[in-house]
């Protein structure tokens, strides 16, 4: 707590640490995103010690087991296997790594170029705001799942091309927003008084731009994260993402289409757990929007 002088020296204040954190324990998006991303970092994290089975082991013999909530269910196999015999609890744990793999790959590939040039942009203005609107018009010109398409078709599917793609791909949500809050900011009284006392305009980019554009760049952040898990799932379910074996949940449901009228349950949990990772970073990242925002400090 901060004392104040004068005739209010025995009035405290609390410091900004502790108004962020009061404002975190009251706002329930922050909280219920940040618990059910924490549970899935937390099963991807531990998926080797605590998956009951093998992902990758196949035995015909226990192919399609229900889960344990039907009557013909067991708890050896609490969410049931697929259609190749494998435990589907494994392999929905080992598939959170690989989606938040990507998000997280994809988001900070992204990012940094989005980033580079929304700022360059933002801050310099003439020739470079231009140049780079002009990139970012060519980038929306393409359609990011008829590129990723037909890149994949080309080079074939595997984890790192499908992050290289939607890496180059995504960033120019990044740039525009970055342009944007840049350009409010160069005319500043702080960013001409840094200026005026000679700073570099690297040390002026990095002291008094980037940490005041910072909360719009977390919310962009987790808008790409989410953006990234849902374009690799549409591309491993239509066969041209994450390859098999790897246990993607976009390649879970794409396998298990062909048996959602007779067990509807083997696409609709890892299409559950999908929502729920978007979900869950959708409402963090506002969250986090909220309780960082510079007009609510």
């Amino acid at each position: 707590m901060m004392e104040t002088a004068g005739p209010f020296k025995n009035i405290t204040f609390p410091t900004p640490k502790q108004i962020v954190y009061r404002k975190a324990k009251r706002h329930k998006g922050f909280l219920i995103g940040g618990t059910i991303l924490l549970f899935i970092i937390f099963m991807a994290i531990s998926a080797p010690i605590l998956a009951p089975h093998d992902p990758y082991e196949q035995n015909l013999d226990t192919r399609l087991i229900v889960p344990v909530w039907h009557a013909e269910g067991t708890w050896n196999h609490i969410l049931g296997t697929d259609n190749l015999g494998r435990d589907y609890l494994s392999r929905l744990m080992y598939g959170a790594r690989i989606s938040l793999l990507i998000g997280v790959a994809a988001m900070l590939i992204s990012g940094v170029i989005g980033t580079i040039l929304g700022v360059s942009a933002g801050y310099f203005g003439g020739r470079v705001d231009m140049i780079v609107s002009a990139i970012i018009s060519i980038r929306l010109a393409l359609p990011i799942m008829l590129v990723a398409l037909a890149v994949v078709a080309l080079v074939g599917g595997s984890l790192m091309i499908v992050v290289l793609v939607l890496g180059l791909m995504i960033w120019n949500r990044f740039a525009l927003v970055m342009r944007a809050s840049t350009q409010q900011l160069r005319s500043m009284d702080y960013v001409n008084a840094a200026k005026t006392s000679g700073c570099s305009t690297l040390r002026i980019i990095l002291t008094e731009v980037m940490p005041n554009i910072l909360n719009n760049l977390i919310v962009v952040a987790t808008l790409e994260i989410t953006r990234a898990i849902l374009i690799e799932a549409s591309l491993s379910f239509l066969g041209m993402g994450v390859q098999p074996p790897l246990p993607s949940w976009g390649l879970m449901v794409n396998e298990a289409k062909g048996f959602m009228l007779f067990s509807p349950w083997m696409i609709m949990i890892p299409g559950t757990a999908i929502f729920a990772l978007v979900i869950s970073i959708n409402l963090l990242g506002d969250g986090v929007r909220d309780i960082t925002a510079p007009e609510g400090r």
